[in-house]
């Protein structure tokens, strides 16, 4: 169940529910649960909801923009979108960032996918981790982690000199990441079980990108040291509490990734439909 605060009593209140069952105030209106967060952090399941809302309308966005009609009956490529349109929406890599100084596209690249499949699978992931990571760390530190490890993750594929790349995989690794932080740095049984199925998917990964072809192992490699060194630096719940400092780096994330993402959107569609 996800909960939010109620602007009348204070009290934590079903989300889903039209009123306040403490003292039957209608449900926080949109701005009322900004605000909220902007007091007193980020709502996890907003955050991991809003990501992927972000990604789908990306996606759907991209297939927009594309010049590829018909379908593709692959499902590596079904529903794929044209390379002319992931590059207008913010594809990164080094032809975007040396030929084209599209420095922002570090930001946007984490919003794009290639393929139907690839989507899935990564929202899947994302699904699952996203609010492991939330609950460890604070929403807060966890959407500064999936922001920073998928930047970091496109800065190891631009100096590993690839050219074009796209996906949330880099994010995603960097939540693997910090969960693998988090396990070896708390140890106990709890850690040690977190640090066995984190390893697990750590060797998946390798595995997946050794056989699949056009996997960026780079952004993958780069978005899980991303993930460690953030996780480090930010610390995790049961060390330290998140504080006003993870909330105004969580803030700034957000804001960047705002403006890049509606910057993206309108030069795409602007440059589309001129």
């Amino acid at each position: 169940m996800r909960s939010i605060t109620c602007s009348r009593c204070g009290r934590e209140i079903d989300a889903r529910q039209p009123q306040c069952m403490w003292c039957g105030a209608p449900r926080p209106s949109f701005g009322a649960r900004v605000r909220d967060m902007l007091r007193g952090g980020l709502d996890a399941g907003f955050v991991v909801q809003g990501i992927i809302a972000a990604n789908v309308v990306f996606y759907l966005l991209s297939l927009l923009v594309s010049g590829r009609r018909g379908f593709d009956m692959n499902p590596l490529s079904f529903l794929s979108p044209d390379q002319n349109s992931l590059l207008l929406l913010g594809a990164t890599g080094t032809i975007p960032v040396l030929e084209l100084g599209r420095v922002w596209s570090l930001i946007s690249a984490n919003y794009l996918h290639g393929g139907l499949l690839h989507i899935l699978f990564n929202m899947m992931a994302l699904r699952q981790i996203g609010p492991w990571v939330s609950a460890e760390f604070g929403a807060s530190r966890m959407f500064v982690i999936y922001t920073l490890s998928g930047v970091a993750g496109y800065v190891a594929s631009f100096f590993a000199g690839i050219p074009f790349t796209i996906g949330a995989s880099a994010s995603v690794c960097g939540l693997i990441g910090a969960l693998y932080y988090f396990g070896k740095s708390r140890g106990g049984n709890y850690g040690a079980a977190v640090s066995r199925e984190v390893s697990g998917w750590l060797i998946s990964l390798v595995l997946f990108g050794l056989i699949m072809p056009g996997i960026n192992n780079w952004g993958h490699g780069g978005g899980v040291v991303g993930g460690v060194v953030l996780a480090k630096l930010l610390g995790y719940q049961e060390g330290s509490r998140e504080n006003s400092a993870h909330r105004l780096l969580a803030l700034i994330c957000l804001v960047a990734t705002v403006a890049v993402l509606c910057y993206a959107a309108y030069f795409s569609l602007a440059y589309r439909f001129s």
